[in-house]
């Protein structure tokens, strides 16, 4: 890895690191009710990954371990990794609390090979990871690494068109290439989970194409059983967004996706 991009990875680090405290307190991450048994997880993820029971599951870029953790519940064997030590650090604090058995490791995902050697029934990883990658073939790399021959792939994530958008004003406008290869640097006050916290988020971060992630788990190895498009969010991620009968967000018009599910499998 380059020196320039350790530098992207380091400030990175630092802002999810400082984004711990606010996401804890946050009504968005609604700790309270996780301890008492809620689920963090969403029907896209539960629908795909099915029965989880005794099944060993890798999940990728798990913050605090919330989902990892309501799969831990499910009956999964998990592991969680994650770049900022502080999340790690609070994972493993609820996980002992919840007396559950989950194992969490802190790494850079792209580097989870160095640091975990165990091959999974199941890799997963949702809403917002692959956007702080700057190349995805390591990626795939590792992902088909870390699965049993069999082994099962999913990712529910926002769609690359949702990041073309300058999102942090009331009227989202394209400000970035579908293709951009060139990194993208954002300053700004607050997180998802708190617009008015105090703290400043300093990010890097890649736009991914869908084929761009396709073809980064096909190379790698792996066979893809679909490749699925949603105009429904269970995040509002753009202010305009309409919440529907569902609970869940979408556009007035619908005239894009905002979400994509991949699912693949190791041969």
């Amino acid at each position: 890895m380059s020196e320039e991009f350790k530098k992207y990875f380091e400030t990175n680090k630092k802002t999810w690191n400082e984004k711990v405290d606010v996401h804890v307190a946050s009504t968005f991450y609604d700790l309270d009710a996780f301890k008492k048994g809620k689920s963090s997880l969403n029907h896209y993820e539960l629908e795909a990954l099915g029965d989880v029971s005794n099944k060993s599951l890798l999940h990728l870029q798990c913050h605090f371990g919330q989902d990892t953790l309501s799969l831990s519940r499910k009956g999964a064997k998990c592991t969680g990794v994650d770049l900022s030590d502080k999340a790690i650090e609070l994972a493993t604090q609820l996980n002992f609390e919840l007396g559950l058995d989950a194992n969490f490791v802190c790494c850079n995902v792209l580097d989870t090979s160095k640091y975990i050697n165990d091959k999974f029934d199941i890799v997963f990883t949702s809403y917002g990871v692959i956007g702080w990658l700057p190349d995805l073939k390591p990626w795939g790399k590792m992902i088909a690494e870390r699965l049993k021959p069999g082994g099962v792939f999913y990712i529910v994530e926002f769609h690359p068109i949702v990041w073309m958008f300058d999102y942090l004003e009331n009227e989202p406008i394209i400000k970035y290439g579908y293709h951009q290869k060139e990194v993208i640097y954002e300053e700004y006050e607050g997180t998802y989970a708190n617009e008015n916290s105090q703290i400043i988020s300093k990010e890097f971060g890649w736009n991914h194409g869908l084929g761009e992630v396709i073809t980064a788990l096909s190379e790698a190895g792996l066979t893809i059983e679909y490749a699925k498009e949603y105009d429904q969010s269970p995040y509002k991620i753009f202010p305009a967004l309409i919440e529907n009968e569902n609970r869940m967000f979408e556009t007035r018009d619908k005239l894009y996706p905002l979400l994509f599910a991949i699912k693949a499998k190791k041969g």
